[in-house]
């Protein structure tokens, strides 16, 4: 499956694509993970997961919040009808999610430079990481309601087996975190890890290594005293518009419950059960670390000369 190089973009009237790898060069952002997505990492692997209950709970809570609040101003009960109505199946499929197991995530192993990609029926496949294929898509539609923009960040791996069947030879995982920049601060998360390592990563999201806190005592009042506690520190700091805004997610976005059952999910997230990648995911001695590719080497200081050059353009 070709695919522009990366760093090439694609422009159209209502799309905006931006290719990021093959090869994964600098991307100029930083690294942010916007969906918690990072579930586990270390010096040896990156765990990165698609399951995302808070995001659903974080969608759905305005709806609900609407409706009550209509019925509560109006003094309307038929709002209340109105929004069950709406909001039974979306609830219905929440629950349900709760109920499932987690999807296993994908991980990075930065020594041996490769990607364990689980699949269907105890299947799994161990793709080179300089073959992994990203783009940062972005689409837009214009509406007698305006203008409406989603995006997705998707990332691709190729089967290595040659023999597999035709609809068996391609994966791909969309992020929806809205494109665009937000994308690509995304996939610079798992770039960072595999090309410079963990420290670069934000501690805060990392489920097994930055949560600890929270162990050993109520999900619920763990997540609610974490929330108040960054309030206070927001406006002892004089930082009003951080806590208005934490006050503001908690009010109509529904944080502190979407971050609840987030955790509660997650703690501890799914591990990998094959026992040939429990080995696989050993520590390697640095002798043994397997190194870039000449190609990639040469395209990364290509792309760090640009990034230096636009650097220095910005502050002439």
């Amino acid at each position: 499956m070709s695919t522009p190089p990366a760093g090439t973009t694609k422009k159209r009237m209502f799309s905006h694509n931006d290719y990021l790898a093959p090869l994964p060069i600098p991307t100029g952002r930083k690294p942010s993970d916007v969906l918690n997505t990072i579930w586990r990492k270390n010096e040896v692997y990156l765990d990165i997961g698609s399951y995302s209950i808070g995001s659903a709970v974080m969608v759905m809570w305005p709806i609900v919040m609407l409706f009550l609040g209509l019925a509560y101003f109006l003094k309307d009960p038929d709002a209340l009808i109105l929004g069950a109505c709406i909001m039974v199946i979306p609830i219905f499929l929440l629950i349900q999610g709760l109920f499932r197991e987690v999807p296993l995530p994908i991980r990075f192993n930065r020594q041996r430079r490769e990607v364990c990609v689980p699949r269907d029926d105890g299947e799994y496949w161990i793709v080179p990481w300089e073959s992994v294929t990203a783009a940062a898509t972005q689409q837009s539609s214009v509406s007698q309601a305006g203008k409406a923009t989603m995006g997705l960040l998707i990332i691709g791996f190729e089967n290595p087996d040659p023999l597999s069947k035709e609809d068996n030879k391609h994966f791909s995982l969309g992020f929806n975190c809205g494109g665009g920049t937000t994308a690509i601060a995304l996939w610079e998360c798992m770039r960072s890890y595999m090309e410079i390592g963990p420290h670069v990563l934000p501690i805060t999201n990392d489920f097994e290594g930055g949560r600890e806190k929270l162990r050993g005592r109520n999900v619920f009042w763990g997540i609610c005293c974490a929330y108040l506690d960054g309030i206070r520190q927001h406006v002892v700091a004089q930082e009003v518009g951080k806590a208005l805004w934490l006050v503001i997610g908690a009010v109509f976005l529904g944080a502190p419950l979407a971050m609840m059952l987030q955790e509660w999910k997650l703690s501890p997230p799914p591990d990998l059960p094959y026992p040939d990648i429990i080995e696989w995911s050993k520590p390697l001695p640095p002798e043994q670390w397997v190194k870039r590719s000449p190609e990639l080497e040469a395209a990364i200081a290509k792309r760090e000369a640009e990034l230096a050059a636009q650097a220095e353009r910005a502050l002439a």
